[in-house]
């Protein structure tokens, strides 16, 4: 199966300066992204594959444009790292896991096995919150959003983010691009360590996994945002997404373990 997207943005820049863009698919066979009216990119290279295109951006408007495919191969997860337990077990800006012992459902934390404790969180906050599209906000952290009661992706995927950590499961977040999501866009859902593998997770249920392909991981959202100013201030003027594949979408229970492409 074949992955294609394409993701398109405009921002118009009133202060010139440096602007990192990390829109690009890990490990996609084809790739290109442009800028306009801009000179050549410098990359910096991040873990798990994420990286950031770095530009000198002038005053004015600019749009940015990356279309990528890919060629799905279901791998092996990938493994669990002793670094990795430890830097994924932390709070984080938008995960504060260690505020969060009172808003635990009871009988979680004495499940038997990370799977099983993964699974119970997914399903808990899928149940718990709504899914609104333009509710929450910038700087919404996982308790905000469970005291709000509703949400986008990436506070479903903090929230259980942050869940996991706090009953000692290595959870991690991730930007993707998700074939089939309604309304399309960037998504956002986590991955939670289990049995030394990672594996992906959505509590929002709004596209397969199967078919997800991973753009940048981190502690949450600040660690993978899609643009972010290095000097340079900017509006921003909206974005479209297409992400689209060459054969029926796969069916996904939510329950199943699946390795992020």
């Amino acid at each position: 199966m074949r992955t294609t997207v394409d993701a398109e943005f405009g921002v118009r820049v009133t202060k010139p300066g440096l602007a990192a863009i990390s829109v690009a698919a890990v490990r996609a066979d084809a790739g290109e992204l442009t800028v306009s009216d801009a000179g050549s990119a410098r990359t910096a290279e991040f873990e798990h594959g994420t990286r950031a295109e770095v530009y000198d951006l002038s005053e004015g408007e600019h749009r940015v444009t990356y279309h990528g495919e890919r060629v799905l191969h279901r791998g092996n997860a990938e493994p669990v790292t002793l670094a990795d337990i430890a830097r994924y077990t932390r709070p984080s800006r938008y995960c504060p896991s260690d505020r969060m012992g009172g808003l635990l459902p009871p009988g979680i934390g004495d499940l038997d096995g990370a799977r099983a404790r993964v699974q119970a969180i997914v399903d808990h906050v899928h149940n718990r919150l709504a899914y609104v599209v333009g509710s929450g906000g910038p700087t919404h952290d996982a308790i905000d959003t469970l005291l709000a009661g509703e949400g986008v992706c990436r506070d479903f995927a903090h929230v259980c983010v942050a869940l996991c950590r706090l009953v000692d499961v290595p959870a991690r977040y991730t930007s993707v691009y998700a074939p089939g999501l309604q309304p399309m866009d960037f998504h956002a859902v986590f991955e939670a360590g289990i049995d030394g593998r990672w594996y992906v997770f959505d509590a929002t249920r709004l596209a397969p996994r199967q078919t997800m392909l991973r753009i940048a991981t981190g502690r949450d959202a600040a660690d993978t945002p899609f643009l972010a100013t290095l000097g340079c201030e900017l509006d921003f003027l909206g974005a479209t997404v297409f992400a689209t594949t060459d054969e029926p979408l796969p069916r996904d229970d939510g329950h199943a373990p699946v390795v992020l492409a």
